[in-house]
This record gives C-alpha cells, sequence and structure tokens, in this order.
C-alpha cells in the first residue's frame, strides 16, 4: 500500500521508497528524512476535501507531504 493511500491514523511501517527515475532527489530526500524500512508512520491529517497535503508522522516528527511524495512511499498497515 503507498503512503498516500493509508486511511487517516492508521499505524503503518514504512517497507520502501521508490525512485520516480535514476537519482531521484526527492526520494533521496525522504529516505533522509526518516523514512526508512522499518519506521513506524501514520496520516495524522488530510488536506480539506481529500486534496493536499498530508500531515504524516515519523517517529516524533511531523511533516507535510504532497500526495505525489506521499506516493513514493510503501507502507505495510499494522493491526490497531
Amino acid at each position: 500500500m503507498r503512503l498516500s493511500e493509508l486511511p487517516k491514523g492508521a499505524p503503518a511501517v514504512v517497507d520502501r521508497v521508490h525512485d520516480a527515475h535514476a537519482a531521484d532527489p526527492i526520494a533521496q530526500r525522504l529516505r533522509d528524512l526518516g523514512f526508512v524500512d522499518g519506521e513506524p508512520v501514520r496520516v495524522v491529517a488530510i488536506g480539506p476535501m481529500g486534496a493536499d497535503p498530508l500531515l504524516i508522522q515519523i517517529g516524533s516528527t511531523r511533516f507535510a507531504l504532497r500526495r505525489s511524495e506521499a506516493h513514493r512511499v510503501t507502507v505495510r498497515q499494522e493491526a490497531a
């Protein structure tokens, strides 16, 4: 499942970040920010009417991501 598809508040774990092309700077930046395999993640809030941005919590840090950025992250949903 992609992070952009994760329901609000559902616990998940990062599986991997996909590169859109070789040397993808956005994918690398996501990895640098902590979107790495095994890291707990959840969607805290969603923009108005289901649009951008998504407020994502990874560890104790929160980030606002566009859906296109969140779509690069594959997650495994965990049982609540």
